[in-house]
């Protein structure tokens, strides 16, 4: 029985400078939750993708096995628990990031091919150019769907002139999204601008005005939302009332955690970084992991893109027993040492990748879980860092994408096949169609079984 009470799928909780979307309640749409039980209506997709710079140590990758099954070796461990949720890609390649004929420069044609499957320009100029991303081609087909078209996160500042590799501009070094072929989408690098953009009204002085009275009566951006979500509690079912909870909760210890990392930053001594910004980097990616896990789950947008740090970033990871600088240790010449320490980099990256699946996989969403909604890529633009090699790319496919995926499973394609093919598969999947996309040749198999 459909109850009287119904509440609008968009509907928002609204206070001063304040508007969060609501997850997914069966008051919202009770005749879709009622068919969703049944197999009928399904949820909303999600595609997000998610890049790792210099390659990987492919040794630690996933061992060949005899009949095909996903086997894991030390990088993907920490995954071991959601084997069943994800499936490893070998064979993919990105040939528009190979020199043909434009030199070196790898690591800029990395992170520019890895979305756009184009060959960038070789520019440190004004000129640059490449092509549009996936994320951004699906975006602009279903933006009227969601509140924000896409999401685009990043541990890493943008650049978006300069010199960075080569003769290559920043601009590809540090942008993975492309909203056309010279118009890169820097990501969000600060926790609390992401935080105020999902969670605000949208207008700029009204969102500043509610930030700084929260700041200076030290209230919570759900003080202001409180009486709408207590009116709007009363009106619901159990279970509906149950999981507003989990999400206000969830709001709230995001919220803390940001506040609580503001003040460790503001506090170091010759502090460069901007006040925001953790100084703890596996805190900052797991921020970011969810503010777009709370993106999702409330279907502000479903096209999201987190670049953990740029190609040819020089970070050290000092907190893992790795002083040296990754890019550096990248050009291993086959030390083993250095490729030990490689190994424990890929393996910090997989940790919180897995963080941000497991959170996904504990939502529930309908009758299963918002990862079972999703397609989430996690890969880089180069296989090992030593040769700049970009074929048989390290790749992972997370979620179901809605029933349309079957995870689980190593699927090995092609020498050389396009991973644009893969694009257009999941573009497919979002309800996007295209003949081609970048250097495809086809859409990609193998998918479902």
């Amino acid at each position: 029985m459909i109850p009287s009470f119904q509440i609008p799928r968009r509907r928002f909780l609204r206070g001063l400078g304040t508007s969060m979307a609501l997850p997914f309640l069966e008051s919202a749409n009770p005749l879709q939750a009622a068919l969703s039980a049944e197999g009928g209506v399904p949820s909303p997709r999600r595609m997000a993708f998610v890049y790792v710079p210099n390659g990987i140590n492919m040794s630690c990758w996933a061992p060949e096995s005899e009949d095909g099954s996903l086997q894991l070796g030390p990088t993907l461990e920490p995954l071991k628990g959601l084997k069943s949720e994800f499936s490893i890609l070998s064979g993919l390649t990105h040939d528009k990031a190979r020199a043909n004929g434009d030199g070196a420069g790898d690591h800029a044609r990395a992170s520019a091919t890895f979305l756009t499957a184009m060959q960038a320009r070789k520019t440190q100029g004004a000129d640059i150019r490449v092509g549009q991303s996936i994320d951004q081609f699906v975006a602009t087909k279903i933006v009227r769907k969601t509140r924000f078209a896409s999401l685009e996160l990043g541990c890493d500042r943008s650049q978006l002139s300069g010199n960075c590799d080569s003769g290559y501009s920043c601009a590809y070094s540090f942008n993975i999204a492309w909203k056309s072929e010279a118009t890169p989408m820097p990501p969000e690098v600060d926790p609390r601008l992401a935080f105020e953009r999902l969670f605000s009204t949208g207008d700029p002085n009204e969102s500043a005005e509610s930030r700084a009275r929260r700041e200076r009566y030290q209230k919570s951006i759900l003080d202001f939302v409180l009486e709408d979500a207590r009116s709007l509690q009363s009106k619901l079912g159990r279970n509906d009332r149950r999981k507003l909870d989990e999400y206000l909760s969830a709001v709230r210890e995001l919220e803390q955690r940001i506040e609580m990392t503001e003040k460790a930053t503001l506090a170091l001594p010759h502090q460069e970084k901007p006040a925001g910004i953790p100084p703890d980097y596996a805190e900052h990616i797991r921020l970011m992991f969810d503010l777009m896990h709370l993106s999702f789950l409330t279907d502000t947008t479903r096209v999201a893109t987190f670049v953990m740090a740029h190609d040819g970033s020089n970070r050290p990871y000092p907190h893992i027993g790795v002083d040296e600088g990754h890019h550096d240790l990248s050009h291993h010449g086959n030390s083993a040492e250095k490729k030990e320490k490689i190994a424990k980099i890929d393996r910090f990256h997989m940790e919180q990748f897995a963080y941000f699946l497991d959170r996904l996989k504990k939502t529930q969403e309908g009758t299963g879980s918002l990862l079972d909604q999703c397609m989430i890529v996690y890969g880089s633009g180069i296989e090992d860092g030593n040769s700049h090699a970009h074929h048989n790319l390290p790749v992972i496919l997370a979620g179901r994408g809605g029933g349309t995926i079957s995870p689980g499973r190593h699927i090995r394609y092609a020498k050389n096949t396009p991973m644009a093919n893969m694009f257009l598969s999941l573009a497919e999947r979002m309800g996007v169609e295209a003949e081609r996309f970048g250097d495809s040749n086809g859409k990609l198999g193998q998918l479902t079984v």
